[in-house]
């Protein structure tokens, strides 16, 4: 139930957009690396434009569509950078800025007064020059991409921060999700949260199991891997929860952390209800 990004900005804003919501979670920070394995144009963006349409040995549609995003992606920075733009706002959109960023500093037309950034007056946009990547897996004949392309292989080894959400409630699992949209993609999200809403279901039925009684810890744990996997009915499907004995025993250690139960003697108790 982590997710990790890359950026002290993205830390940072994403941190204080959880705390603003009181969700708990914990940050830890380790050493990663982030690599891109592919072909890079060069030019203005009409320049690279024309190059995408004469370019041979690639799969035509995936690389006009990488064109195009990097394409809007650009102009909706450069909208920002007309009027100036607080970094760490502009940051908070998603790694991708940075890159832009990167590109229009290295290209000199940047002007930053260590809170601020802001195009440089006189600047033409249709001037600047930008990197356009593209990955090496849309290329069927390199030969003849790498007749206008140039290989690019980037790593970069950076610290990277993993984020630990301590909910168990649903509601406020549906607000990490909603907050954390804007962050990840799609794909990383749904895994993320769908794992954080299992393990909230599971939660919640150890806790109507629980009702008054004090259960002996070992006993719990017994009956929940008879019960294994949960088949939850859904408005649209079917949610399939399966889990093993450690994932019991981490669930009863977190309902614990949070206060909403008690283990003594070997014995768990409900102390209250989820959402309390």
């Amino acid at each position: 139930m982590r997710l990790i990004v890359r950026g002290k900005h993205i830390r940072d804003s994403l941190a204080a957009e959880l705390r603003k919501e009181g969700i708990k979670f914990e940050v830890r920070e380790r050493l990663g690396y982030d690599g891109f394995i592919g072909y890079m144009l060069t030019g203005t963006i009409d320049e690279i434009e024309k190059t995408i349409e004469s370019i041979e040995g690639v799969d035509k549609e995936a690389l006009r569509e990488g064109f195009i995003s990097f394409k809007e992606s650009v102009s909706h920075i450069l909208e920002h950078l007309k009027v100036g733009e607080e970094a760490e706002k502009l940051l908070s959109e998603g790694a991708w800025v940075g890159d832009i960023l990167d590109q229009l500093h290295r290209a000199g037309v940047l002007d930053y007064d260590g809170k601020t950034v802001k195009l440089r007056e006189g600047t033409d946009p249709s001037s600047i020059r930008f990197e356009f990547k593209f990955p090496f897996n849309i290329v069927h004949n390199p030969e003849e991409a790498e007749k206008v392309a140039k290989q690019f292989v980037f790593t970069d080894l950076l610290p990277e921060y993993e984020f630990e959400f301590l909910e168990l409630d649903i509601a406020r699992i549906n607000k990490i999700g909603s907050i954390a949209g804007k962050y990840f993609p799609e794909e990383v999200l749904l895994k993320a949260y769908f794992a954080l809403i299992s393990r909230g279901i599971l939660a919640e039925e150890i806790l109507r199991v629980l009702k008054d009684r004090k259960i002996p810890e070992e006993e719990l744990v017994k009956n929940f891997m008879r019960a294994a996997p949960m088949a939850i009915p859904t408005p649209r499907g079917t949610l399939v929860i399966n889990y093993s004995k450690e994932a019991i025993e981490e669930t009863l250690k977190l309902l614990k952390k949070l206060g909403y139960i008690e283990i003594k003697g070997g014995k768990v108790r409900k102390i209250r209800e989820m959402g309390e």
